[in-house]
């Protein structure tokens, strides 16, 4: 992602990339297409996105349930779900969703679509696998695409995220992606303080830039971690 980000602020590649990104693109993975709304993160240029699927190509998807936290284009909740996922796909950008739902007809993969903010929506589902490709970097986002790219001045995004992820069942499994350019200390930190921590399953160095896939894994009781966050 960072060899993204030097792209789009280069002067010249910067006017380039908004034309590119001007109108709908398509985005291909294994014989699924998926056409890329401008407002929708571009799985295109950014490396997590492909890393994300060659990981899911490895696991045993069938019957299992299954989530992706923020599906963006939904090239992710698609391909899991013609591994024989039962998928539900989140987003709070609109049109991610409606791009999601027309490339769910066109490929004949069954994906239930919905609008969460994290969590929120999603009251009593449960789910064997989640899929999260966060926004890491530190400012506060100005409109709903840069929701995409920045998780707020403070990190607020992980705070509700492990917040709302502590309340959950145990059983469900958690991946995050995430870069050698973010803040990797900062986050974990975050997640240590309601009581998870971070596994490496898979390291990956791709246009020069360390990628690391983990399994959030819970180390002490979250609800004895959120008294104690909320007695400090």
């Amino acid at each position: 992602m960072r060899n993204f980000i030097k792209k789009i602020t280069h002067p010249f590649l910067k006017v380039v990339t908004k034309l590119w990104f001007s109108k709908p693109r398509k985005y291909t993975y294994k014989g699924i297409d998926v056409l890329v709304h401008p407002e929708v993160f571009p799985p295109h240029y950014t490396i997590s996105t492909k890393i994300l699927l060659d990981f899911i190509d490895t696991l045993n998807l069938s019957e299992k349930t299954f989530l992706e936290l923020g599906c963006g284009s939904g090239i992710i909740s698609l391909y899991a779900a013609s591994k024989d996922a039962k998928v539900i796909a989140t987003d709070i950008n609109l049109k991610a969703l409606e791009y999601l739902k027309k490339a769910s007809i066109k490929n004949n993969i069954s994906v239930t679509v919905f609008y969460s903010d994290l969590f929120s929506e999603l009251n009593n589902r449960y789910f064997d696998i989640i899929i999260v490709n966060p926004p890491y970097y530190p400012r506060k986002p100005k409109n709903q695409k840069e929701q995409a790219w920045f998780c707020g001045e403070d990190f607020e995004y992980f705070e509700q995220l492990f917040f709302q992820f502590s309340k959950r069942k145990e059983s469900e499994t958690m991946y995050m992606i995430l870069s050698e350019d973010c803040d990797l200390i900062k986050i974990k930190s975050i997640a240590n303080s309601y009581g998870f921590s971070f596994n490496l399953v898979l390291q990956k160095t791709k246009l020069k830039e360390q990628n690391y896939i983990y399994e959030i894994e819970r180390t002490i009781n979250n609800h004895n971690t959120l008294n104690l966050k909320n007695h400090s």
